[in-house]
């Protein structure tokens, strides 16, 4: 019997759904190790994030989305799975395309947790 991996995804900012293109990208561990030398390692704690193509549509609260500094973003997967990223606000610059009407977002947050 063949089990659902991947498909469409739902993302939320504060419960109100974003329209998006594409995937959604979030950390699946929380840490980033690194090979010291054999046998050693050092590890570091991951910035909690989340990475999505939206499409700028009409009625869409970009001012919210630019300028908010504790927002919850909720990723739905359509595995049942999904990552909850509290206390974020966008990084990078906020940009749209003219020929496709993107606007890809990058948040970071506090927490990210899977549910």
């Amino acid at each position: 019997m063949g089990q659902k991996v991947a498909g469409t995804c739902y993302i939320k900012v504060d419960g109100t759904q974003l329209v998006i293109t594409g995937g959604v990208e979030v950390p699946v561990s929380k840490v980033k190790r690194e090979t010291v030398t054999a046998g050693y390692f050092k590890e570091e704690d991951r910035i909690p994030f989340t990475k999505v193509d939206a499409v700028k549509a009409p009625g869409t609260d970009w001012d919210k989305i630019t300028n908010g500094t504790n927002m919850t973003i909720t990723s739905e997967f359509k595995d049942g799975s999904s990552y909850v990223l509290s206390g974020a606000y966008a990084v990078d610059d906020v940009n749209v395309t003219a020929d496709d009407g993107k606007v890809p977002l990058n948040f970071e947050g506090v927490s990210g947790d899977w549910q």
